[in-house]
């Protein structure tokens, strides 16, 4: 497979599947499921975690670290998705992904916030998601997924078409008067020369919004969007695992997720936020060139 999207399959490993995608797969059960799993992987990464947390390793460079929870955290998840959905595959961010027979495939973060966990900073969380076809962000479709947020205790849960909720109360998004009112939520990479020009772009964000936030779990800023204690969050760099879920919560909220120049939510970009304030933040982020090859 060639180009951005094939590029992006080699990257996070190719999930194949045998058959087609159900044509109504039952949503609410998915859901129901993926609050399970985040809640039980929490509780488990919540008790199991030692006064000191050691690297087990890293990943994209020295400074971003794996733990031995983020692997237990995932094990556990696999496990029991290989008895409850014996026939979907998995896509996650440690064990990479295995092939299934239903078209779905479960989109697993067992720790999203490692940095955060390993320091003992709020916040990091678990995030489960299940989306229909390949699990590339510029084609897939996201039916439900949960993100449960490890030190507060809170879970976000969507559905496909169902809307989204917080500790099982529907939120919504909230609508800012301008960008200037604005509380935006945004990340950044590991490697030097990304981070470098990831702070070029905040010098132009900065000004123009209220405030700017740098929690440490993309997937729990999303979901934040979601109930509006964000009005907004960019980032350049997510992975699948990172954006599925709380992506979704977000959407269903009421927010627009997407990338820049017309594109969706992918690695390059995911920008959200209620429709008029995210078009003018991709505006502004179009103009930075936040999107361009680092140098």
């Amino acid at each position: 497979m060639d180009g951005p999207v094939g590029a992006r399959v080699r990257q996070y490993g190719h999930v194949s599947h045998a058959e087609t995608v159900p044509s109504e797969p039952d949503v609410t059960a998915l859901r129901e499921l993926a609050r399970h799993l985040a809640l039980e992987a929490g509780a488990l990464v919540r008790g199991g975690r030692p006064d000191r947390v050691e690297v087990a390793g890293t990943k994209s460079s020295d400074v971003d670290p794996v733990t031995a929870m983020d692997r237990a955290s995932e094990d556990l998840l696999r496990r029991r998705l290989a008895v409850q959905r014996p026939e979907d595959a998995v896509l996650g961010e440690e064990g990479g992904g295995t092939p299934g027979t239903s078209g779905l495939t479960w989109v697993l973060d067992p720790i999203d916030g490692t940095v955060n966990y390993l320091y003992g900073v709020s916040s990091w969380a678990v995030s489960v998601a299940v989306v229909a076809g390949e699990p590339d962000p510029a084609s897939w479709t996201v039916l439900a997924g949960a993100v449960h947020s490890v030190v507060d205790g809170v879970t976000w849960s969507a559905g496909r078409g169902q809307g989204a909720d917080r500790d099982g109360t529907a939120i919504q998004v909230r609508r800012a008067a301008s960008l200037a009112t604005c509380l935006v939520g945004t990340g950044f990479g590991y490697a030097a020369e990304r981070r470098e020009q990831q702070a070029r772009v905040l010098v132009e964000v900065l000004p123009r919004v209220r405030d700017v936030r740098r929690l440490g779990s993309a997937a729990i800023d999303l979901c934040l969007v979601g109930d509006g204690s964000l009005d907004l969050y960019y980032e350049r760099g997510l992975n699948p695992w990172d954006m599925a879920a709380g992506g979704l919560v977000a959407a269903e909220a009421g927010a627009r997720v997407s990338g820049l120049h017309g594109a969706p939510a992918t690695v390059d970009m995911t920008v959200a936020g209620t429709p008029e304030r995210q078009a003018e933040l991709v505006a502004l982020l179009e103009s930075t060139g936040a999107d361009a090859a680092v140098r």
